[in-house]
């Protein structure tokens, strides 16, 4: 293959790519900047100047993940460039959160997630993940905002019944 058909296809590579995942890059970042940071664009330009940059190593058929976990690494980054740390501040002693235990944790929350019906997990997304407010949701679910209300506390309490039945299984098992 001659170099101006392998450049042609990374472009098509990437703009396929941009197509299908930028938005859900900019949201990532956007839900966790703070409230009001005008940063999340930059930031995601970031990472897909880094998809590009790095095209060879972006795992084909897994490039959200790939994607997610480079903006991690490019919201830390972000992180420690915007503020100063004075010596003062750092702690004497590393904290004792154990980075296995967040993963472990984050399975529970994935597979909890994954056992509820697609509705339920659906607006418990939209109301957690996404921002939706009541009148949000009620949109989204083509209901009133009663209706949404009502969707939304049953939603979160057969989660609530969900996770109670996963601790009572951990302790049996």
């Amino acid at each position: 293959m001659d170099p101006d058909e392998t450049v042609r296809d990374d472009a098509t590579w990437f703009d396929d790519l941009f197509a299908a995942h930028a938005r859900a890059v900019h949201r990532y970042l956007v839900r966790r900047l703070p409230a009001g940071a005008a940063d999340a664009e930059d930031l995601a330009a970031d990472v897909l100047a880094t998809a590009w940059r790095r095209r060879a190593d972006v795992p084909r058929g897994a490039e959200l993940p790939w994607l997610y976990r480079t903006a991690g690494f490019v919201l830390a980054n972000h992180r420690r460039k915007a503020r100063a740390i004075p010596v003062a501040v750092v702690p004497e002693v590393p904290d004792d959160v154990d980075p296995a235990v967040l993963a472990l944790d984050d399975d529970r929350v994935r597979a909890v997630l994954a056992g509820l019906s697609p509705r339920d997990r659906r607006i418990l997304l939209l109301v957690a993940w996404e921002g939706l407010d009541g009148e949000g949701l009620a949109e989204v679910l083509g209901v009133s905002r009663g209706g949404a209300d009502a969707a939304l506390s049953r939603a979160r309490s057969r989660l609530r019944a969900a996770w109670d039945a996963g601790d009572a299984q951990a302790d049996a098992g």
